[in-house]
């Protein structure tokens, strides 16, 4: 038998638009997918004297070889760059799907380019003016690792006044044996609270508990994931929305940096080839 004799009867009421029935209604598509672009470049004439956004290059090259021989964070200070040289960095690496902020002792904010695994790290001094020009290469940038003064241990002790916070106080309780663990062993762990029936109070509760940390973190890929510390130790929040904005799930995490966050060392080797690429047709011996 041929698929096309196959027989289809579709019976009933309102299995026909327009007869009785609604219209056919269908799940919505998701939205855009990040994906990598290359930059948009000037004409390489326009490039050849600006020799400091060359040699930032020349270094991007060589830290990524040696990232991906040691994995340890390689840093570069770019305050000496004047405008137009920056501006070409700026246009060679463009923005890829992570940024940062971080609202600590020192206020920073953090780009990643579209090469996975190279960020841009600005400092703020206390009037708002860039202090420091940062390129970076790490899996995850060292900002994330931000802790706050106010950093304190779970606290699950009952409140005094009796509230609707039944579902609330057991995840305190299974965070601070988590955490000891993970202190002990290393041994990461998550609390998946879309499946649990937490009330709005009981929410709020948990928030109140574990504090707000300095860090924050959005991943734009496929919708979106928002990753914010706490103010207690290797305790994160991580909630994930689809393309329309709708929360799909929400976690609290127990490790050091969800993973969400972090350039896979595949991805970075990936990097170097790019960055070869992007700067072939301007400086063939920068990378």
């Amino acid at each position: 038998m041929k698929i096309k004799d196959i027989p289809v009867s579709v019976v009933g009421p309102g299995s026909q638009p327009g007869a009785g029935g609604d219209a056919p209604s269908y799940i919505d598509m998701p939205g855009d997918m990040d994906k990598y672009n290359a930059p948009m470049m000037p004409e390489p004439e326009d490039v050849q004297d600006l020799l400091g956004a060359r040699e930032a290059m020349s270094w991007l090259g060589d830290a990524l070889a040696e990232y991906q021989l040691r994995t340890q964070a390689q840093l570069a200070n770019l305050n000496e760059l004047d405008e137009e040289n920056r501006e070409l960095v700026n246009q060679i690496l463009g923005e890829g799907e992570v940024s940062i902020t971080c609202d600590a002792a020192l206020n920073a904010k953090v780009q990643e380019s579209v090469l996975a695994g190279v960020w841009r790290t600005l400092y703020f001094d206390a009037d708002g003016a860039v202090a420091m020009d940062l390129l970076e290469v790490a899996a995850v940038p060292h900002v994330a690792f931000a802790e706050d003064s106010n950093m304190r241990p779970v606290n699950t002790a009952v409140p005094s006044e009796a509230s609707d916070i039944a579902n609330a106080l057991p995840i305190l309780v299974e965070l601070e044996d988590r955490c000891s663990k993970f202190e002990k062993t290393g041994t990461e762990h998550s609390i998946n609270l879309t499946l649990l029936p937490l009330s709005q109070e009981e929410a709020e509760f948990l928030d109140a508990r574990l504090g707000r940390g300095p860090v924050d973190m959005l991943s734009r890929a496929y919708g979106k994931c928002q990753v914010t510390s706490t103010l207690t130790p290797n305790v994160w929040w991580v909630r994930y929305y689809n393309s329309m904005g709708t929360l799909i799930l929400n976690l609290l995490e127990v490790t050091s940096m969800p993973q969400i966050v972090a350039a896979a060392p595949e991805d970075i080797g990936d990097s170097a080839t790019r960055l070869s690429e992007i700067l072939a047709p301007y400086w063939s011996d920068a990378a």
